[in-house]
This record gives C-alpha cells, sequence and structure tokens, in this order.
C-alpha cells in the first residue's frame, strides 16, 4: 500500500505500525510515531492498521544540544 511518512510517498507491505517499524528497522527506544497527525503509544503499535494513504509521521530522539 502507498503511505506517506515524513512527507515522502513510500510503498509499504505493513499493515500495522508495529509491521512498519520492523520494516524500517527503527530502534527499539527514542522513537515516537504519528498517523494522521495523531500520537500512538508504542503499546498501541501492534493493534494500530495502517491504511491506503496514511500520513505517517516518525520521530526519532537525538543527543546533544
Amino acid at each position: 500500500m502507498k503511505i506517506t511518512i515524513n512527507n515522502k510517498d513510500v510503498e509499504t507491505q505493513a499493515t500495522t505500525l508495529s509491521g512498519l517499524a520492523q520494516e524500517l528497522a527503527l530502534p527499539e527506544i527514542g522513537v515516537a510515531i504519528a498517523i494522521n497527525n495523531r500520537m500512538v503509544p508504542r503499546a498501541d503499535w501492534g493493534g494500530t492498521a495502517l491504511e491506503e494513504g496514511a500520513s505517517v509521521v516518525i520521530i526519532k530522539a537525538a543527543c546533544g544540544g
């Protein structure tokens, strides 16, 4: 399916947020994901379905100042 990740069109086979995180090899900690401007807690990633055309924002924590 086609979705948008951080304003870039992406083709994915993932059907849930946890599947997308695995597909993108996201780190276990320091990552937040929002779908259609709604933050989704990590505990809910497995039960949160991705839909065609969804707008996903992935934020990775960075150290430094």
